[in-house]
């Protein structure tokens, strides 16, 4: 079978080699546990991962997948299983750190930063997963995200839009916590109650609440809380995540930690990203932090 032309989403064999050895540890690991190994999977494990990046880049529906990768629904299975297996939330953990390390920074961070966003949902959300943002007006999903200052992703957690900020903050602090004990500082804004702050002195973390200075108008970034700002708009330069289309909220939290893991992949290699914002050019100025 001849190879198929790329498509931009595409993994290179320099981002590849990055993200190989996770991917092939877990179906060594899942194939060791059968009774049987049977016959040998079918698809690469490549081919795999490139689709489900298409999906996540592009926007499209599954099913809606171009005919040269492997089957849609095998495609999703995949994606399916790596979700709830925690492989997304992995990679995006190993490359993070190896980020962090090229920067000259520690790999693990001390200090992060929460924020929350809430989004429409699509017609494929059950309404029990749905809520709605007062303030925002807005019935849907709400993403809360915790960062660290360079903007990579520590944590995520997907909500009804209804859930209050602190309620999420709450739970995103514990789960931060215990996979990164380091952490003794905390930024986020207004919006987060004053039993949030007490939480977070629970846990040994000093938590810190920053808002707009009084009469500013216009865009203005807040000292270290731009950074959690610059990862939302790292995340919408991906289609699948401009509103919410997941019917699990679980597949939305995979879905922003594998635009993360692109992204990142993308910087390690030293690789632009093409945006869809502007057709005409074939570049686009590369993250940075």
């Amino acid at each position: 079978m001849a190879k198929r032309r790329p498509y931009p989403s595409d993994l290179s064999d320099a981002r590849w080699e990055l993200i190989e050895p996770v991917l092939t540890a877990w179906r060594f690991e899942r194939r060791s546990r059968a009774l049987h190994f049977g016959r040998p999977p079918e698809h690469d494990l490549r081919d795999i991962m490139d689709a489900i990046l298409y999906v996540d880049r592009i926007g499209v529906q599954w099913r809606y997948l171009p005919h040269d990768f492997p089957p849609w629904n095998t495609v999703y299975g995949y994606f399916a299983k790596w979700a709830d297996e925690g492989v997304f939330a992995q990679l995006n953990g190993l490359l993070r750190q190896l980020l962090r390390e090229r920067e000259g920074r520690d790999g693990e961070p001390s200090a992060c930063v929460i924020d929350a966003q809430s989004v429409k949902t699509s017609t494929s959300v059950h309404a029990s997963s749905q809520g709605i943002d007062a303030g925002k007006k807005i019935v849907g999903r709400k993403r809360s995200i915790v960062t660290d200052t360079l903007g990579l992703l520590l944590a995520v957690l997907v909500t009804a839009a209804s859930v209050q900020d602190s309620t999420a903050g709450t739970r995103l602090l514990d789960q931060v916590a215990a996979i990164h004990p380091g952490i003794r500082k905390v930024w986020v804004d207004g919006g987060y109650r004053q039993h949030l702050v007490e939480h977070a002195a629970t846990l040994g973390i000093d938590m810190e609440i920053t808002a707009r200075k009084p009469g500013t108008r216009g865009f203005t970034p807040i000292p270290k809380r731009w950074a959690v700002e610059r990862t939302y708009g790292w995340l919408m330069l991906h289609r699948r995540l401009a509103r919410d289309y997941e019917t699990l909220p679980a597949h939305s939290e995979a879905m922003i930690h594998l635009a993360m893991t692109g992204l990142m992949a993308r910087r390690l290699t030293s690789e632009n990203t093409i945006s869809w914002r502007d057709p005409k050019s074939t570049t686009e100025h590369p993250i940075t932090g």
